[in-house]
């Protein structure tokens, strides 16, 4: 059951790219660059690795998303690195275990559920595009962990209006 929390601020190093629903590895991929990037600086982690969704345009499958590794306090990007802060608000939230392609599913009932409790995202739609201000896949198991994607653990961060 999806549940409604307060989130701070929080910074985070990431790569922002326009991708297809078939071409998450342009930014997915460079997950493991950036910890590295990071730790090399001297720079800790904050949490698990997200995906941030800018924009959704299904019909003509095109996303802007952006791959994020959350930081403990501010950095200063490179190259195609930039330093970001994820906003503060109330988000709904929603915790998925098991295979990545599962999660259609559990965001169709995340949507679902708000829609009958009322809520309004932070979210606008132009010509069929969903602009979101902060709509958040993050990915708790390390994959060197655990390889088998069926055994992963998600969370999905959606920000209210």
């Amino acid at each position: 059951m999806p549940q409604i929390v307060e989130l701070p601020e929080r910074p985070y190093l990431g790569i922002r790219k326009t991708i297809t629903m078939t071409s998450f590895g342009l930014v997915g991929d460079r997950i493991a660059e950036m910890i590295g990037w990071l730790a090399e600086r001297g720079h800790t982690t904050a949490g698990a690795p997200f995906f941030r969704y800018h924009s959704i345009d299904l019909p003509q499958d095109r996303l802007v998303v952006e791959a994020g590794v959350p930081v403990t306090g501010p950095v200063e990007g490179e190259g195609e690195f930039h330093a970001g802060t994820l906003p503060a608000g109330r988000f709904v939230t929603e915790s998925h275990h098991g295979h990545p392609d599962q999660l259609s599913g559990v965001i169709e009932s995340v949507l679902t559920w708000a829609a009958e409790q009322g809520l309004t995202w932070d979210m606008t739609e132009k010509d069929g595009t969903e602009h979101w201000g902060c709509r958040l896949e993050l990915y708790r198991t390390d994959p060197r962990v655990e390889p088998d994607l069926h055994n992963w653990d998600i969370d999905l961060q959606f920000r209210l209006a």
